[in-house]
Formats: C-alpha cells, sequence, structure tokens
C-alpha cells in the first residue's frame, strides 16, 4: 500500500496540516514559475548584433554545449519535484488483517430420483437446473462448511462438510440419474444429513432440502427426522422444484427411442412446509429456473456469515530516497554549471 501523508507541523500546541495535493498544486505552480521567468531571462541576455552580411552567421554552427545547455534547468526541475515529493511524505506499507468469523454448516440435500428428469425447466431438466443453482450459492459463501447429500430411494453422503468448495463443486459434477434405485426418501436424506451436523461446532447449522417428490421410501418419517433436526438445533430450509400441473418426462422406448411422456407433478407441499416450521426454516416453492435462483440468493441472505476484520497497516517512510535523488540532481546540476556548461560572459 503506498500513500502520501503531507506535511505536518505543530506551533504553539497546534497541529497543522498541509495535504499532498496542495503540495503538488503549489510545486507546480513554481514550476510553471522557474520556467517563464528562465525563458524570459534567456530573451533579455541575448544580445542584439547588426551585420551587413549574415552568412558567416549562417555558416557557423552551435556547439554542443550551446545546444545541451538546457539540460541545467532540466537538472533544477527534477531536483525542485523530487523535494517536493519528499516534502509530500511518500510512505508504503504492509496491511495485515484479521478475521473474526461466526461459521455455518452447510448440508445441502439432493434429490436424485428419476422424476427429476422432468424437462419443465426449459430446455434442461430439473436436476441440471438444481445442480446449476447449487454451484452460485456455493460461489457465494466465503469461510462456511458445505457438505453434499444425495438421496433418492436411500440417501448417501457425496461430499462431507468441506471449506474447499473445488472440491465440492467436484463432486457436484458427478452426480447423476441411476446412482441410486429410484424412489424419495426424504426423511433417509434428512437423517443422513443431521448425522453429518451432529458433532460439528458451528452454532449455526442448516440443511437445504431439495426435492420434487413425495417421500415414499426409507425407514424414518421426515417429520421425526424434522423433530430430531430441532433437538439437535439444525434448521431446515425445504425447496420443492417443478411447475404444477403436468410435466413433460423423456422415456427411452426400445421401438421408437427417446419420447416424451406427460406425467403429473406431485410434490408433498404440506409435509415440507411443516419440516421447515418445526425447525425454524422456509418453506419455498421453484416453479422456474428464476424463482430457483432467488430462492437460493435469499437463503444466502438468511443465513449469512458474520465477519468482523481488524485492519492494520504499517507504513515506512520514503521521503529519504527522494531527498537523496534532489540533492543528486542539484548537485549534478551546479557541477556541470561551473565545468563543461560554464558560461563565460
Amino acid at each position: 500500500m503506498f500513500r502520501f501523508a503531507g506535511f505536518h507541523i505543530t506551533l504553539f500546541d497546534h497541529e497543522y496540516a498541509l495535504p499532498a495535493m496542495a503540495i503538488f498544486i503549489i510545486a507546480a505552480v513554481l514550476i510553471v514559475l522557474m520556467l517563464y521567468f528562465y525563458m524570459k531571462k534567456r530573451r533579455l541576455q541575448s544580445a542584439t548584433v547588426k551585420y551587413s552580411d549574415l552568412k558567416i552567421v549562417r555558416r557557423s554552427a552551435r556547439s554542443g554545449r550551446q545546444r545541451f545547455r538546457f539540460l541545467l534547468i532540466f537538472l533544477r526541475i527534477l531536483a525542485i519535484v523530487f523535494f517536493i515529493v519528499a516534502f509530500a511524505r511518500p510512505q508504503a506499507g504492509t496491511e495485515n488483517r484479521e478475521v473474526s468469523a461466526k461459521t455455518v454448516d452447510i448440508m445441502l440435500a439432493l434429490d436424485v430420483s428419476g422424476s427429476m428428469k422432468a424437462e419443465d425447466f426449459k430446455p434442461y431438466n430439473r436436476l441440471y437446473v438444481a445442480k446449476e443453482e447449487i454451484k452460485k450459492f456455493v460461489n457465494k459463501r466465503t469461510s462456511d462448511r458445505i457438505g453434499l447429500v444425495v438421496f433418492s430411494a436411500s440417501s448417501f453422503t457425496q461430499c462431507p462438510l468441506t471449506l474447499d468448495y473445488g472440491v465440492l463443486l467436484n463432486f457436484l459434477d458427478q452426480v447423476k440419474f441411476g446412482m441410486i434405485k429410484d424412489g424419495t426418501a426424504i426423511g433417509m436424506a434428512l437423517a443422513n444429513s443431521i448425522n453429518r451436523l451432529r458433532e460439528s461446532p458451528s452454532k449455526s447449522k442448516v440443511i437445504i432440502l431439495l426435492t420434487d417428490g413425495v417421500n415414499n421410501a426409507g425407514e424414518i418419517d421426515p417429520l421425526t427426522a424434522a423433530t430430531i433436526a430441532k433437538t439437535m438445533g439444525v434448521k431446515i430450509y425445504t425447496i420443492g422444484v417443478g411447475k404444477p400441473g403436468n410435466a413433460m418426462y423423456p422415456v427411452d422406448d426400445p421401438i421408437f427411442g427417446k419420447r416424451y411422456v406427460y406425467l403429473p407433478n406431485e410434490i408433498d407441499e404440506e409435509t415440507l412446509r411443516k419440516i421447515a416450521e418445526k425447525t425454524g426454516g422456509k418453506y419455498f416453492r421453484a416453479r422456474s429456473k428464476e424463482e430457483l435462483e432467488e430462492i437460493y440468493n435469499e437463503i444466502d441472505q438468511l443465513e449469512k456469515t458474520e465477519i468482523k476484520v481488524n485492519q492494520y497497516v504499517q507504513y515506512r517512510e520514503l521521503f529519504a530516497m527522494f531527498v537523496y535523488f534532489g540533492l543528486g540532481f542539484l548537485v549534478l546540476e551546479i557541477l556541470l554549471g561551473h565545468t563543461f556548461f560554464r558560461k563565460i560572459p
């Protein structure tokens, strides 16, 4: 970090400050005035001599000393510039930050059952859109541990709680249909997620469950799992995805190939709402890709990590370097003015 601290002086117990910008403005005015008086002096000192024939004068060439004598005023300006910069007190600093954060542990429970193949979020199916919005959500977090559970007829942990979001996103990319036998075990997904949060030291524990169906598999009832989550201080946000009515599902026909059929969209919204309310969370319904994006944005704001940043900057003075350069140019101007560029009247 680099800055100009300006000039400070204390007189009679009062501190007076001259900002760096004011110093630079004064310097610019002084340099302009110096150039003006230098050019005016040169015009006054130039002698006027009358010649009957100017051929001799034209043949006489200016010497190297005469052509480059302007370097003296150039060196003087450089010296003044460096003195002015030194007067503005340039400083270079090293910034140190101490960050203290209240982290949130988040388990993402993602439905990968066959119903997620529905293409009512055209041109993609529900699972593809859900994965893309989860990626956006993960990329917005900074210091929270996030894990991933996938479920269908059963449930397993695809990625445990981690701060390595690159690894998490890599595991998310590997999620696909057919990983688990078809079905919808919402209760098992919640139980698996709760188990991952059970030994978490974080005070904020959250499960974000996304599904498009009705619990029809698994040994644990969703509301029973929600009761366990409440006991352990885990908050659950539930998301039901899919447009109301019938949705197009792709079917692989061995004779006619891929074709589409319309099937009713069944979401147990009442159960999902009870799960969220029981744990202090919230139920959302996503009828489009845009709504799903807004839902994850809202959850991101509701479960925002609190971060306190203490910033310390240590500055070191650089004015001495500019003073040395200024003195160097000033001494060089004096030496050249009295030797090589010496002017004899």
